[in-house]
């Protein structure tokens, strides 16, 4: 099946090409492995109010499922650098 891994949210970028896999769980992970590349890549779009989401579509642009990363601060740790 052809899936699409649209980044979104804190950013925008929508998958044109999509990859072929065999099943939902070679998904599943390969949306995971996008995330945490975007996030060792670019630490900071965590941190900017809006989550990161990797929304994964089929060819019809439903959404199967979301892989979100969002950073949240704690009360005790506001205004500590």
């Amino acid at each position: 099946m052809l899936y699409f891994f649209n980044v979104a949210g804190a950013v925008y970028d929508p998958d044109q090409e999509g990859v072929e896999l065999a099943s939902m769980a070679e998904a599943r992970a390969l949306a995971a492995r996008h995330a945490g590349e975007l996030i060792r890549d670019r630490p900071d779009l965590a941190w900017v109010g809006e989550e990161l989401r990797v929304e994964v579509t089929d060819k019809n642009q439903m959404v199967l499922f979301t892989v979100i990363v969002v950073g949240i601060d704690s009360p005790a740790g506001k205004g500590r650098e």
